[in-house]
């Protein structure tokens, strides 16, 4: 099959290209990048059985507005609580639908989540960087031309699929996420802290900030003291908590640095970087101390979850204009 192009018709602040990320040169100083969400994203890629870490749109809360030009394609959009329409038509959240030439798809922020993920049936053609094309958009790797997306933007999709059709409801169970605190494993610093400041980072409720991006999450709350913070720089893992000297902490997402020499009390396991990551500014979480054992099995556990069949419903039409109402016979006798 022909190619197709995706036409990027707006983008708000923070949409970009990323696959799984681009591993093996943190050494160099390079950080990975890759998804802020890595659950929904390879949800969405699943759906549309592409490898997990194809390379998708993560679509940020600014939302993106594109359409398909000389092939139809099939998409699917996994994520946060997105509104979705396409030409107007609403659909669900979690969705796949085979988007035709010319057929308008809007993303919105919508009643929660702040990351959504769109993948695409083909391959989006942007040459990788370092073998990824995962977007750093503060050191310009990879990505389109190593930016966010804008107006104006087309993607070449090579080999693209159409199979799919009318829209269909995605079923993602293993997307239901409990509201139940983000675990997270204390350390590798965690004895830079006294057991007043643990007890005060473990019970307290944290509020997100407004500061947060792709490179870390911040945390307002009851500020926490470090004993001390002469520690040697080292490396940064994604979901590490570190606590400068304000004593409010911050969580090293995606887009983190390589190291850093502020004390790390805690690190967010696996299984929950997504859901602190879908977390908005303003909403509360709190942690919970689990061991290494217990952060394998949930990793495990989220992936069994992940690879399981996900189920397509079609959907039930209820956005009919008072044309197509005023042409049908409602009532028995009653014309409209």
């Amino acid at each position: 099959m022909a190619g197709a192009t995706l036409r990027i018709h707006a983008a708000g602040a923070g949409s970009t290209l990323q696959d799984a990320g681009r591993h093996g040169y943190l050494r160099y100083g390079i950080t990975p990048a890759g998804p802020m969400d890595p659950h929904a994203f390879a949800a969405a890629n699943r759906a549309l059985d592409n490898p997990d870490g194809a390379t998708a749109i993560e679509v940020s809360l600014g939302g993106l507005s594109l359409s398909v030009a000389e092939a139809a394609v099939d998409v699917s959009l996994v994520g946060g609580g997105f509104r979705i329409d396409c030409d107007g038509r609403p659909l669900p959240a979690a969705t796949a639908l085979t988007l035709r030439p010319e057929a308008r798809l809007t993303i919105r922020a919508g009643s929660a989540g702040a990351w959504c993920y769109l993948a695409v049936a083909g391959h989006i053609d942007v040459a990788p960087v370092l073998g990824s094309t995962a977007t750093h958009t503060r050191s310009g790797l990879g990505g389109l031309d190593g930016r966010a997306l804008r107006a104006g933007d087309t993607l070449p999709i090579a080999r693209p699929r159409a199979t799919i059709g009318e829209p269909l409801a995605l079923s993602m169970p293993c997307l239901d996420r409990a509201s139940d605190p983000i675990r997270v494993v204390l350390g590798p610093q965690d004895d830079a802290f006294d057991v007043a400041a643990l007890a005060a980072f473990l019970a307290q409720s944290w509020r997100i900030g407004a500061r947060g991006d792709r490179m870390a999450c911040f945390l307002d709350g009851e500020p926490i003291r470090a004993r001390s913070h002469d520690i040697v720089s080292d490396g940064i893992a994604m979901g590490a908590i570190q606590v400068p000297g304000t004593g409010l902490p911050l969580v090293l997402m995606a887009d983190r640095q390589p190291t850093g020499g502020y004390p790390k009390i805690a690190t967010v396991i696996g299984a929950d970087l997504g859901r602190l990551a879908q977390a908005r500014a303003g909403d509360s979480v709190r942690f919970a101390a689990v061991s290494v054992t217990e952060a394998v099995a949930a990793r495990r556990n989220a992936h069994a979850a992940l690879i399981g069949p996900i189920a397509r419903q079609p959907l039930v039409r209820t956005d009919f204009t008072s044309e197509f109402l005023l042409s049908r016979n409602l009532v028995g006798g009653v014309v409209g």
